[in-house]
């Protein structure tokens, strides 16, 4: 800082043998801008109490609060909740997908019964596992799920396998037809073989890269309206479906909302899969340190719509913690959501927001206050 020509406090440590004339500038310049009450009450304190150390520590709490982290979310983010169990072993099944939709839901109700034999208390399907992924496609494989029964013959098996074999399952897509729209919609069972979150793709994957690939998907699907956060028996989960991981403020939204883990069920290309799959799977992880989840279809190259493959589980620090390649896999890998409160003390990003600057709102939270 400057006063009358001379330099009288740099950046850093403050010189002791300055004391009395920092002092005597702090009682004639307090609330003034040149020694804004805020500064000269921090530098009271630090000759009051002695060491530099204690005083840059009073000063980072003291600018922290000028910070107001908890405004960046509004609502203001709710508390980690405690889940119901702080390890598991969740389960991520990369299947192969063909034209006959009955064999692809006797293929996966073997691939979850395998899953559950190997210790698996949570088993993600892969993005439209009952359906080839194309626009010809959707209407002739959508179901009603809200009818269920014979309606929707691939809820009905989930319903029955996570009943039947005590797991929680996130299901996926499929097409769901309702009233006279078509969604790309995950279900979400509890133990008890009940259906206690459905998931619509919000963002509609519409893209065009000349000479590479084009779909649009928004000319046979609507897109969702809500986000899904869903409280579990393996913890609180947020949902997403493929190109949903694109939007960060989305994983956000469910960080703010207090999940431990996001699940995106995605058919990424063989043009994007390359560059964004893993990249987008491990920033969703590591800017909302908690944990990510994708599941896959298997690769087939003699399909319209050739998927990546790549199944992935990511921890709160960034890791890959297990993947595959692009053939048919079940990954089983474990989960430990005391890692989530390590690193968010290891790097407490949560307290250093700057809610003076920036803010995320959640329309649907703010909506229901």
């Amino acid at each position: 800082m400057n006063f009358a020509g001379r330099t009288i406090l740099r950046a850093g440590n403050f010189n002791l043998n300055l004391s009395s004339t920092l002092i005597s500038l702090c009682k004639i310049h307090q609330g003034s801008t040149l020694f804004p009450s805020i500064f000269s009450k921090t530098i009271s304190t630090h000759f009051q109490i002695g060491p530099s150390k204690r005083v840059n520590r009073r000063w980072a709490t003291v600018m922290a609060s000028s910070f107001k982290p908890e405004q960046a979310r509004a609502p203001p983010a709710l508390q980690l909740p405690t889940p119901p169990i702080s390890k598991f072993k969740i389960a991520l099944c990369q299947l192969s997908v063909t034209a006959y939709k009955e064999w692809n839901i006797a293929h996966a109700r073997q691939a979850i019964q395998e899953a559950v034999g190997r210790g698996a208390k949570l088993v993600v399907l892969p993005e439209i596992w009952n359906s080839p992924y194309s626009n010809d496609s959707f209407p002739l494989y959508a179901e009603d799920i809200d009818a269920g029964g014979d309606a929707s013959p691939s809820t009905a098996m989930l319903s029955e396998a996570a009943r039947t074999l005590k797991v929680t399952i996130i299901g996926g897509s499929i097409p769901e037809r309702f009233e006279d729209r078509l969604y790309n919609t995950c279900c979400v069972f509890d133990t008890e073989g009940k259906l206690i979150a459905k998931h619509r793709k919000i963002h509609l994957f519409d893209i065009d890269i000349p000479g590479k690939i084009t779909f649009k998907e928004s000319k046979t699907l609507t897109a969702g309206e809500a986000p899904t956060v869903v409280d579990t028996e393996v913890g609180r989960i947020g949902i997403g479906i493929c190109y949903d991981i694109r939007f960060q403020e989305l994983a956000m939204l469910y960080a703010a909302r207090g999940a431990h883990l996001l699940c995106y069920p995605g058919a990424f290309n063989m043009t994007t899969g390359p560059l964004h799959w893993e990249l987008l799977q491990r920033a969703r992880a590591v800017d909302n340190q908690l944990y990510v989840a994708t599941c896959s279809p298997a690769r087939d190259a003699g399909a319209g719509y050739i998927a990546w493959g790549h199944s992935t589980l990511v921890g709160p620090f960034g890791e890959v913690l297990a993947t595959t390649e692009h053939d048919e896999a079940i990954i089983i890998a474990e989960i430990d959501y005391s890692q989530i409160e390590l690193r968010r003390a290891n790097l407490p990003l949560e307290k250093q927001r700057r809610g003076d600057l920036y803010q995320l709102v959640d329309v649907q939270r703010s909506k229901s206050q």
